[in-house]
C-alpha cells in the first residue's frame, strides 16, 4: 500500500512540469516541517528544527554561520495559510509563465527572486534603523513567487485573467496591487517580508527589461546591417539576393524570438555561431 503511494509520488514528481515540482517540493517540506518539529518539541527545540536550519536569519553573523538559509527559506512556510496562499499563486501564474518562457527560466526567476529578496531582507535588518538590533527569520516561497508575476507582468502587461465577481482583470494591474500592498504593509510586523518580496520583484521586473532591451537592440543592429547590405547589389542577382536576404532575416527574427523568450544561453552552439557571423558582416 505505501509503496504503491510512493510509486505514484514518484511518477507524478518525474513525469510532473517544473511548476508542480516546485508545489511537491514545498508541500513535502512542509509536512516535515510540522512532522520533525513536533518530534523537536520534545527536545525543547521551540522554533523546530527545520526553522532553526532552513529558515533565513536577520542577523548577519547567524547568516554567514548558514549561507545556504539564502535560498533554502524559499521552500519553508510557517503556516498552512502562508503555504496555500503561495502555492496557488504559483500554480496559476506558472503554468501562464510556461506558455511563454522554459521551464529553466521559471526555476531561474523562482530561485533568483528568492536569492534576491533574501538580500533585501538581510540589508533591510542591517541598515534601516528601525530595524536595527531586532531578530527575525523569514520564510515562504513569495519573493521567488512575486519574480515570477512581476517578471510575466513586464513581458504581457495587458494579458487578461478571469476572476469569479470580479471579471478580466489586466497582468499589469495585479501586479501593480501585489507591489503597493507589500509598500504600505512594510510597517508592519512583517516589514522582513515585504521587503523580501519587493526584492523578488524587482529581479522579476528588471530581468525582463534588460533582455528584451538587449533583444531590442540586437534586432534594430541586425536588420540595419540586412538593410545595407542588399542596396547595393547588381539588378541580375536582384531576386536571388532578395529571397537570400528574407530568409537570412526570418532566421534572425526566430532566434531574436528565442533569445526574448528563453535567453542567449538558450541557442544551440549553430545558432550563436550564425548571429555571431551576422554581427560581423
Amino acid at each position: 500500500m505505501i509503496n504503491d503511494i510512493l510509486s505514484q509520488l514518484k511518477y507524478k514528481y518525474t513525469h510532473g512540469t517544473i511548476v508542480e515540482k516546485l508545489i511537491g517540493i514545498n508541500i513535502l517540506l512542509f509536512v516535515l516541517t510540522y512532522f520533525i518539529g513536533g518530534i523537536g518539541s520534545l527536545f525543547q527545540y521551540s522554533n523546530g528544527i527545520f526553522y532553526q536550519l532552513f529558515a533565513l536569519p536577520a542577523n548577519t553573523s547567524l547568516f554567514i554561520a548558514k549561507p545556504w538559509t539564502i535560498i533554502t527559506y524559499g521552500f519553508i512556510h510557517s503556516t498552512f495559510i502562508h503555504l496555500l496562499f503561495n502555492l496557488i499563486t504559483l500554480y496559476y501564474i506558472g503554468n501562464l509563465f510556461l506558455d511563454y518562457f522554459i521551464p529553466k527560466k521559471l526555476l531561474n526567476f523562482y530561485l533568483l527572486g528568492t536569492l534576491v529578496g533574501g538580500i533585501l531582507f538581510i540589508l533591510g535588518y542591517s541598515y534601516f534603523p528601525a530595524l536595527k538590533n531586532t531578530h527575525s527569520t523569514l520564510v515562504g516561497a513569495s519573493a521567488g513567487i512575486m519574480a515570477i508575476v512581476i517578471g510575466l507582468a513586464t513581458y504581457i502587461p495587458n494579458y487578461e485573467i478571469k476572476f469569479r465577481f470580479i471579471g478580466y482583470v489586466k497582468l499589469k494591474i495585479i501586479a501593480l496591487i501585489f507591489i503597493v500592498w507589500d509598500l504600505i504593509s512594510l510597517g508592519t510586523s512583517n516589514t522582513g517580508g515585504h521587503l523580501a518580496h519587493l526584492g523578488g520583484a524587482a529581479y522579476g521586473f528588471f530581468a525582463i527589461y534588460y533582455q528584451q532591451s538587449f533583444t531590442t537592440i540586437f534586432s534594430s543592429l541586425f536588420k540595419q546591417k540586412t538593410k545595407l547590405k542588399t542596396s547595393y547589389k547588381s539588378s541580375s542577382k536582384k531576386t536571388t539576393n532578395t529571397a537570400t536576404s528574407i530568409d537570412t532575416q526570418a532566421k534572425i527574427n526566430r532566434i531574436l524570438d528565442k533569445i526574448s523568450k528563453s535567453g542567449y544561453e538558450s541557442l544551440s552552439k549553430s545558432e550563436k555561431e550564425f548571429l555571431f557571423q551576422q554581427g560581423k558582416k
